[in-house]
């Protein structure tokens, strides 16, 4: 549907810079994608969309609100936000990502946390650092920055009320452990669709759908007030035709 590597050669961009530039351009054929998940829905459970790792598509690219209020105006759409357990043991590292995470929020879809990895770390930490502020705090190194080490408990603190309603499991993708799991989330999330995402997209649906009647009401007085002025301005230029006449 677009070409990654043309969109590269063409518009002189790196790797990161195509791919925001190629769903940018995916966005404006993203009718043709649910067209094509319309004729499929009642075949299949569920549909999955592998996206880019650039996580700034979906934090603050006008590219990610449009895909996910697409999807989620339609369906229950669920984000299944993949963390490298590996790489997030961290604690400023782990931060930066429940950040990311969070920010997802805005997009108003269900959102869990997917602790990938396990097989090479246990994520047993992340989830103790979640529940546990002290833990968290001791796992940095003080004697590094005090201001980033400060702003990163600072954080922690803000972030308490995320984890607590935060959705995750722990994942390997090399041996397939906790997949079962993960279906289990989906379903949940599923609910916390229906139940608070749903309504919030059929009431802007219903908004919407009464801002362009109204518009279009309006557009229609205005035509008929200026017939109707046309009609007399005709009106008189005929009346002064016939007295000049006579």
């Amino acid at each position: 549907m677009v070409d990654y590597k043309g969109v590269m050669k063409e518009y002189g961009l790196g790797p990161n810079g195509a791919i925001l530039t190629c769903l940018n351009l995916l966005c404006t054929k993203f009718d043709q994608i649910l067209s094509l998940l319309e004729k499929r829905d009642s075949s299949i459970p569920s549909i999955i969309l592998d996206t880019p790792g650039q996580i700034e598509v979906f934090t603050w690219s006008v590219c990610g609100s449009i895909i996910t209020g697409s999807l989620a105006d339609k369906y229950p759409t669920i984000i299944a936000y993949v963390v490298d357990s590996a790489r997030s043991t961290n604690p400023r590292t782990f931060m930066s990502n429940m950040l990311y995470a969070c920010s997802i929020l805005y997009n108003k879809t269900s959102i869990f946390l997917v602790l990938n990895k396990s097989d090479v770390v246990n994520p047993e930490f992340a989830v103790e650092w979640m529940g546990d502020f002290e833990k968290f705090s001791d796992s940095l190194d003080d004697s590094e920055s005090c201001y980033a080490n400060d702003l990163t408990r600072s954080l922690s603190i803000v972030l308490d009320s995320f984890y607590q309603n935060l959705n995750w499991v722990a994942v390997s993708s090399q041996t397939g452990q906790g997949f079962d799991k993960v279906l289990e989330i989906i379903e949940k999330c599923k609910k916390e669709y229906n139940k608070e995402y749903k309504p919030f997209f059929e009431k802007l649906n219903k908004d919407k759908a009464e801002m362009e009647a109204k518009f279009t009401a309006e557009r229609l007085a205005s035509l008929q007030i200026g017939e109707i002025n046309g009609n007399n301005n005709k009106e008189k230029e005929e009346e002064e035709i016939i007295k000049e006449e006579k």
